[in-house]
C-alpha cells in the first residue's frame, strides 16, 4: 500500500513538473494560450518593458530637476500605462498571464540610479531610455512578422511611439552638459 501511495504522489508530481515547463499554458487549467511561443514572448517581453520605463520614469519624475527630463518621465508615464493597459487586454484576450514584475536587470539599472543624483542621474535615466527604447523598437518590429493579427496591429501601431520616445530620449541626452 505504501509503495502503491508513494508511486501515485511521484506521478503526480512528475505531472506538475511537465506541466510547469510549457510556458504556453494559460492560467485557466490545461488551456493553452492562443498565440504561438513568439507571440507569448512578446506580450512577456513588452508588458516587462513597459512596467520597467514606468518604474524608471517615477524616479525620474520625483528626482531630476530638469524640466525636460521631467516632462519626458511623464510623457512616459502617460504613454506606457496607455500602450499597457491596451497589451494587458490583449494578453487577457490571447489567455497569456502576464506578471506585474521587471527583470533583475532593470531593478539594478534603477537601485543605480537612485544612489545618483543632479546630471549624473539624468544623464543615466535619458541613456536608459535610449538602450530600452532601441531594443522596444526592434522587439515590436520582429512581432509584426508573427501569426496573431492583433499582436502585429499592436506591434504596428505602437512603433510610431516607441520611435518618437526614441527620438527624444536622444535629443535630451545630447542636451544634457
Amino acid at each position: 500500500m505504501k509503495n502503491l501511495m508513494l508511486l501515485s504522489a511521484i506521478m503526480a508530481l512528475l505531472i506538475v513538473v511537465q506541466s510547469c515547463g510549457d510556458n504556453r499554458k494559460a492560467k485557466n487549467f490545461n488551456q493553452k494560450t492562443l498565440v504561438d511561443d513568439k507571440g507569448h514572448q512578446f506580450l512577456e517581453e513588452a508588458n516587462e518593458a513597459g512596467l520597467a520605463e514606468i518604474k524608471a520614469a517615477t524616479l525620474a519624475e520625483n528626482n531630476s530637476k530638469n524640466p525636460r527630463v521631467i516632462d519626458f518621465a511623464k510623457m512616459m508615464i502617460t504613454d506606457h500605462a496607455q500602450l499597457g493597459n491596451q497589451l494587458k487586454s490583449i494578453a487577457a484576450d490571447k489567455l497569456v498571464t502576464l506578471t506585474d514584475t521587471i527583470s533583475q536587470a532593470h531593478k539594478a539599472m534603477i537601485n543605480g540610479m537612485m544612489k545618483l543624483t543632479g546630471i549624473e542621474f539624468d544623464k543615466a535615466y535619458m541613456q536608459m531610455m535610449q538602450n530600452d527604447h532601441s531594443k522596444a523598437v526592434q522587439l515590436f518590429q520582429d512581432a509584426t512578422g508573427n501569426t496573431d493579427k492583433k499582436v502585429i496591429n499592436f506591434a504596428k501601431e505602437t512603433i510610431p511611439t516607441l520611435n518618437m520616445h526614441l527620438d527624444s530620449a536622444k535629443a535630451i541626452f545630447a542636451s544634457l552638459k
